[in-house]
Parts: C-alpha cells; sequence; structure tokens
C-alpha cells in the first residue's frame, strides 16, 4: 500500500503518515513490498533485501504498515530492534472472495496476522473495532488504537459551483459520491448502485459518481462537487475518505463499518443506515430535503498528519524503550515498511 507510477491512488494515506513523520523531524526509510504488481511470490523473496537493509542503516524500529503474511515474515526474523505492525482492516477481518482458493487466501492471511500481531514488540490498529478482531490474549499494554491522518490543508470546504463547473458537473442532479478507486468488492459498488438506482426510480434526480483513478489532489474537488458521500462498504477499518469528507463539509451516509459511527455521531446531515438499499436511500432522500453541508470539520483537529505523527513517535519510544528493557532512547532512523 504505498503510490507508484503505475498506481499513483494506492495506499496515500500511507504516504500521508510517512510525510507527516518527516515533518515532526523522525527520519524515515521507505522499503516497498510490491504485492500489487509481482503477485505473492514477492513475499518469499522480500526477506534477503529486507535483512540487507536492516543491518546497513540499523534503524530504531520496523514498522510494517499492513498484516497479512508480509507481516508474519517481518516480524518472524530476529532483528537488532523492536517491530511494530499496523493492523488496517482486511488484514484481520478477511474477505469475501468468491472460490476456494482465493478464501483460502484469505483465511491464510488473516493466520498471518494473528501471529505477527503475537511477535511483534507493538500492535497499532486504526479502529477500536479491529482491536476487538486481535487473536485472544494478546498483550494490551503493546496495543495502541492510531487512526491514519488526514492532510487538513488540502482536504477543506472549497465553492461547490465552482468545483461543479471543473469537473463538468450540471448544477441539477443530487450528485452521491462513491469512494472505490480500485473496483474492491469489498466496497460493494453493486450497492451504492441499487441505491441511487431508488433515488430515480421515486423521482429524484440522482448521479453516482466513483472515484476511479482520481488522482489525490483532485479528491478534494469532487468531494466539495458532490451533496453527500455514500459508503456500502463489506468491512473497513478506518476509512481515511470519511475523514476526508468531513474535512470539506461533505454529508456522509455509510453502513455502519470501521468506526464511521463514532466519526459522524451527532453531526447534523450524517447518517448510518443498514445494508439495504431502501435504507441506504432513505437517509440520501434526508440527506437532500436538509440541504447544505455537514459541520464535522472540528472533530478533527486532532486527526491532521502531523497530530497523527505526534502519536506515533510517543508509541516509538514507548515501544523501544520496552524492548531495549529500561531507560528512554534518542530516536534515530526510524523504518516505515508499507
Amino acid at each position: 500500500m504505498y503510490p507508484t507510477a503505475s498506481r499513483p491512488t494506492q495506499g496515500i494515506f500511507v504516504q500521508e503518515q510517512v510525510n507527516g513523520l518527516r515533518e515532526i523531524g523522525i527520519p524515515v526509510t521507505v522499503f516497498y513490498v510490491d504485492r500489487a504488481g509481482r503477485g505473492m511470490s514477492v513475499y518469499f523473496a522480500m526477506l534477503r533485501k529486507l535483512r540487507a537493509i536492516v543491518e546497513d542503516l540499523r534503524p530504531t524500529l520496523v514498522h510494517v504498515m499492513y498484516g497479512g503474511m508480509m507481516a508474519c515474515r517481518a516480524t518472524g526474523q530476529e532483528w537488532r530492534c523492536p517491530t511494530i505492525v499496523t493492523f488496517h482492516g482486511s488484514d484481520l477481518l478477511g474477505e469475501n472472495f468468491s472460490g476456494f482458493r482465493r478464501k483460502w487466501i484469505a483465511r491464510y492471511g488473516i493466520h498471518c496476522s494473528h501471529r505477527a500481531a503475537r511477535r511483534a514488540d507493538g500492535v497499532i490498529v486504526v479502529s477500536q473495532r479491529l482491536k476487538q478482531a486481535l487473536p485472544k490474549g494478546l498483550d494490551e499494554s503493546k496495543v495502541r488504537v492510531i487512526p491514519c491522518g488526514i492532510n487538513l490543508d488540502r482536504f477543506k470546504p472549497q465553492d461547490q459551483g465552482a468545483c461543479r463547473r471543473q469537473l463538468g458537473w450540471e448544477p441539477g442532479p443530487f450528485h452521491v459520491l462513491f469512494p472505490s478507486n480500485n473496483n474492491d468488492p469489498v466496497k460493494r459498488p453493486e450497492l451504492a448502485a441499487a441505491t441511487v438506482e431508488l433515488l430515480n426510480i421515486t423521482g429524484i434526480r440522482a448521479e453516482l459518481h466513483s472515484m476511479h483513478g482520481v488522482p489525490n489532489p483532485e479528491v478534494p474537488v469532487w468531494m466539495n462537487a458532490s451533496d453527500v458521500l455514500l459508503l456500502t462498504s463489506a468491512h473497513e477499518g478506518s476509512p481515511t475518505v470519511v475523514k476526508e469528507a468531513l474535512a470539506c463539509g461533505l454529508p456522509v451516509v455509510s453502513v455502519d463499518v470501521g468506526d464511521v459511527s463514532e466519526r459522524i455521531a451527532g453531526i447534523e446531515g450524517c447518517h448510518i443506515a443498514s445494508d439495504d438499499p431502501r435504507d441506504l436511500a432513505a437517509r440520501l432522500v434526508s440527506v437532500k430535503r436538509r440541504g447544505g453541508r455537514a459541520k464535522g470539520r472540528a472533530r478533527l483537529e486532532g486527526l491532521g498528519v502531523r497530530q497523527i505523527a505526534g502519536r506515533l513517535e510517543g508509541f516509538y519510544r514507548e515501544t523501544a524503550c520496552r524492548w531495549k528493557g529500561a531507560g528512554k532512547s534518542e530516536l534515530v532512523p526510524t523504518r516505515i515498511w508499507p
């Protein structure tokens, strides 16, 4: 999960976390494991290079930015520094793939995540719900809930009309934004499409806009041009897109996944619905009738990339001190493994 030339929208939130750490003065080196491009064989080929780099740089710690087989392999080594693993969602919850082989791979990924969590010196989950999915008996003193931060300088309210003109959207329809940029079946695009179709059947002229292949710098324009964000995922950890939407003032209608209910609680114009298209459509109708934007930006002041980086730094120091057994350690070059 990291942006590349061929997949520029992949893992933007990890890149933002790396940038946040660098902004507060923590040196970070990124080692990218190209699972998407090279397939699962990359996990078996990674260790030799990983050992060489760790031996060369002698980092304070190794931070593995996803669970599954990668984390299992990385935490199974005897390093001269502690390891931390961040779990994001599917690595602990699995995915509902079709076919025996893919289902087996998903289950094996969860097994690997459990092994990695037990081996790691520190564990981060991005939501309280994911904490409940960790293996039983895990030492809770080494677990922290730290969501990914967002760039509050980039994600902010803009003029809706100007954004719609920039995208070529008509001013009349009710514009529903669907946050899926990679056709991931976990996002359940068919449920989003069925929901918007119901709106049109009932006489509401609605358009569904899927953020497929939208470069991250353009995402705030799409959010400010839209009337509502619709999230229909089967599961999530702590969806960054919801926090970004709230930072832009965009109302959110979502199924109850990850930490969404916590993020939108009490914010007028935002709703949790069941995964029934009729219920989702009814919530969208409520958003349309209310009109206006959501006032949720104030909730996010502690979730900027720099603030989250500060929380990570604190956990890094704590983990390094615990690993050494006593005393305080000065932070030196830190490695992030996406």
